[in-house]
Parts: structure tokens; C-alpha cells; sequence
């Protein structure tokens, strides 16, 4: 039976939060929200494991009160949770839903009641399918868009938000929905995919100016990032191991901290990027109060023979979680310790997600999901051993609060520390909660 790392061995003052989003979790067609680009790709035939979308997901719409408490009732000091855009503005401009900002006003309160510090996303991927008609995010007006949704956030909810990242995970709203079309929109487009990591970058920044003057403070970035292991030591293959590092891990921080793209990426991308994008970085560049670091796997890079960026991912030998992704805890050290090194320095560093799908099961009314207790604690070893190392490591969220809709996959990989059935919506607190809640007494 492994054990969590207890809170006495972290600095004073580390935090420890539980993640969610809004889409996943909150049953998208409750309270007036309008529809997203996720119902329409959920919708098209072979895109969603069994076609599942977020129009109920985990009720918490309607249940976020007990869920609140669960989360408290552990120890934890952190909530981090999204606002859903569609939610707020149904066709993302124009008239509020005043029942979508009335949920979250109310759901800020109730953090704050629990003694919880709610850290808020602005975006994590459910565009309003009105957008999405006009482009989404290949349109460059979006950064103007996502910064009047910005405004309307600082607005209501401005003064009681602890920390407040603009977008979650900019990779996966880009290159993973635009040029492997596994997320929604669900394209696989080049140009596309080029204009969508710029845009989201610039939707970044503009939101980021917005937040500042509106007052709000604790502003940050969320990007994840994964390490890319050559497939062997051959030069073709470590350059395409390069290649997939700039496109991956260093293209959204190195336009936020540095005011450039790595060369590697302009390879391929230059040719399909927006006329005057040069132009955007001092908008892109905002000062950031803290920078998170969202990490689970690695990949085996190897060359491949086709188009740029000539690439492929093989297999690799490290055990593995219910998605596939080898279990590497190591990499977690590296990261915290290179960001803090190559970009961000001494600006506060929190990982803003870490944790792992298992095939978890109720027995008898309790899930003993020790794979998941195990991953946890190699994975906060290895945030000591950065800290150790001198990394300015301020805190660690796990993901994720509770099982919910994991996107392409519909609702057959569970993450989470509390157990969903989805029929019933009852919650049950796995092992890996009770584990976090003995490892967090103070």
C-alpha cells in the first residue's frame, strides 16, 4: 500500500488543489447555455467513443454544492475550475445569460465558504458553435472576442477569483483539434492548425491585458507539455524528436516569456501563419504572475517518411495508464526545473494538472484504485525533488476532481479522486481521495 507524501514535507504554504472544467463536468444543456463546437463534433458519426457528449456529464450544474464539499472535506487549499464561454454568451457575443453567470457567481461563493481558493479558467475548449460558424479559431477576430467574454468575467466575478489563467492547454485547442483533428473542430489542416496556435495565442494575451485593467491579479498561463524521447539515437531521429519538442512544448512558452517561435516550428508552420504575426508578440508577451505546468506522459519520437513535421510516435517500454501513456514521473522534475531555467525564472511555477485514467471499479461500494495512489506519489516525489532543486514550485492540483466526460473518449476513461456512476450520479470517494485527505492533515 503506498502512501501520499505529506503536506509537512512541502515548503510552508504549498498548495494543493483538486482540477475540473466546465464542460466535462457540468451538464452543458442545464441553465441556458448555448451550443458549442463539442455537441456538434460529438454529434458526427466516428468522432466520440459511442457519439457521448457533455449535455449531462457529472450534473454538477445542478450538484456542485456536495461536490464542493467533497473537495474541502480532503483537505485541499485550491479549486481549479473553467467558466464555459457558450454558457455565459450562448452564440459567444452579444446578450449574457444572466443564469450561466448567476451558476458561477454562486459557485465562487460557495469555494470561498469552504475555505477554498477558486482558480478559474477562462476557456478549456467549448467554443460557441455560433464562433465556430465564423471560423472559430482560424478567424483572427477571436482575440477580440474572447476578450469581451474576458470582460464580462472580470466584471461579475473579478473580485473574489484567487488566480486566473485565460486558456487551458493553447496545444490541444490548436494543433490537436486543427491539424490531428482528434478535439473538436475536428480538422486536419495545416493552414488551419498554423492560424489556430497564433490566434489562441493572441486571444491569450489580449484577454490577459483585459484581466489586468479590469483589476483582477494572480494572472497566469497554463500549457502541458510532454517529453520527447528519441526512438533511437540516429541524427533523423533526434531532429524529429526537435522538431516535436518545438511544436509541443516550446511553441506557446517561447511566444509568451521570449516574443518568438522556435525555428524548428517555423519550418514547417511560417509559410501558413497570418500576415503581421511578427507583429502580435508584444500583445502575445503579457506579464504573467505565475505559469502552470500541466504534465502526464512522454513520447517515443521517431522520423517518418511523409509531409513536415515528418514524424511519428512508437510505443515505448514504461508501464502504462488506461490511455495508453507511459508512466514517467521524471519527466515532471525535468520540465519544472528547464521552464524554470529557460523561461520563467523566479515567477511562481504550480503544476495545474497531473494524474492518470485506471480501470476502476466499485466493490462493494469503495474503489481501491492503488495504481492511481502509486502514480500520485511518484509524480509529488519528483515536484520535491524539483523544489529541492531550487524551482520556485508554489503548488500541485491533481486531476481530477472527479470522473467526468474526457472528451473524445465520451465517458470510458475515468480520472478521477471521486468515483461517478452515470446513471445514478452518485459519488463515491475512491482510495486516491482518502489518500490525498490523510496525506493534506495539517
Amino acid at each position: 500500500m503506498t502512501a501520499l507524501p505529506p503536506r509537512s514535507t512541502f515548503p510552508r504554504g504549498f498548495k494543493f488543489g483538486m482540477a475540473t472544467s466546465s464542460y466535462q463536468i457540468e451538464g452543458h444543456a442545464a441553465g441556458g447555455a448555448g451550443p458549442t463546437h463539442w455537441d456538434t463534433f460529438a454529434a458526427t458519426p466516428g468522432n466520440v467513443v459511442r457519439a457521448e457528449n457533455g449535455a449531462r456529464a457529472c450534473d454538477h450544474y445542478h450538484l456542485w454544492e456536495q461536490d464542493l464539499d467533497l473537495v474541502a472535506a480532503a483537505g485541499f487549499d485550491i479549486y481549479r475550475f473553467s467558466t464555459s464561454w457558450a454558457r455565459v454568451l450562448p452564440e459567444g457575443r452579444g446578450t449574457v445569460n444572466m443564469k450561466g453567470l448567476d451558476f458561477y457567481d454562486r459557485l465562487v461563493d460557495g469555494m470561498l465558504e469552504r475555505g477554498l481558493k477558486p482558480a478559474m479558467t477562462l476557456y478549456h475548449w467549448e467554443l460557441p458553435a455560433a464562433l465556430a460558424d465564423k471560423g472559430g479559431w482560424r478567424n483572427r477576430d477571436i482575440s477580440r472576442w474572447f476578450a469581451d467574454f474576458a470582460q464580462v468575467i472580470a466584471v461579475r466575478l473579478g473580485d473574489r477569483i484567487w488566480s486566473t489563467a485565460p486558456i487551458n492547454e493553447p496545444w490541444c485547442v490548436s494543433w490537436l483539434s486543427h491539424f490531428l483533428g482528434h478535439h473538436a473542430p475536428g480538422l486536419r489542416d495545416i493552414r488551419a492548425a498554423a492560424r489556430a496556435m497564433h490566434h489562441v495565442l493572441l486571444a491569450h494575451g489580449r484577454a490577459t491585458k483585459v484581466l489586468r485593467i479590469a483589476g483582477m491579479k494572480n494572472l497566469g498561463a497554463v500549457c502541458n507539455f510532454e517529453t520527447a524521447l528519441p526512438a533511437d539515437p540516429s541524427p533523423f531521429t533526434q531532429a524529429a524528436a526537435t522538431r516535436y519538442d518545438a511544436i509541443y512544448n516550446r511553441f506557446f512558452i517561447e511566444a509568451m516569456f521570449k516574443g518568438r517561435y522556435p525555428a524548428e516550428a517555423l519550418e514547417g508552420l511560417e509559410p501558413y501563419l497570418p500576415e503581421g504575426w511578427e507583429d502580435d508578440f508584444a500583445t502575445i508577451a503579457q506579464p504573467l504572475d505565475w505559469f502552470g505546468v500541466n504534465y502526464y506522459t512522454c513520447k517515443r519520437i521517431a522520423p517518418d517518411d511523409g509531409p513536415w513535421p515528418a514524424l511519428q510516435e512508437i510505443p515505448g517500454p514504461l508501464p502504462k495508464t488506461e490511455m495508453g501513456w507511459e508512466i514517467r514521473p521524471e519527466g515532471l522534475t525535468e520540465f519544472l526545473t528547464r521552464i524554470a531555467h529557460d523561461y520563467t525564472g523566479k515567477l511562481p511555477l504550480y503544476v495545474t494538472e497531473n494524474g492518470m485514467a485506471a480501470p476502476d471499479r466499485l466493490e462493494n461500494g469503495a474503489c481501491d484504485d492503488q495504481d492511481r495512489i502509486a502514480y500520485y506519489a511518484a509524480h509529488l516525489d519528483a515536484c520535491r525533488k524539483a523544489i529541492a532543486s531550487g524551482v520556485p514550485l508554489k503548488g500541485y492540483m491533481a486531476w481530477s476532481a472527479m470522473d467526468n466526460y474526457e472528451w473524445a473518449l465520451g465517458y470510458a476513461k475515468r480520472f478521477g479522486l471521486i468515483h461517478v456512476d452515470f446513471e445514478s450520479l452518485q459519488r463515491t470517494p475512491k482510495a486516491s481521495y482518502h489518500a490525498f485527505k490523510q496525506a493534506l492533515e495539517r
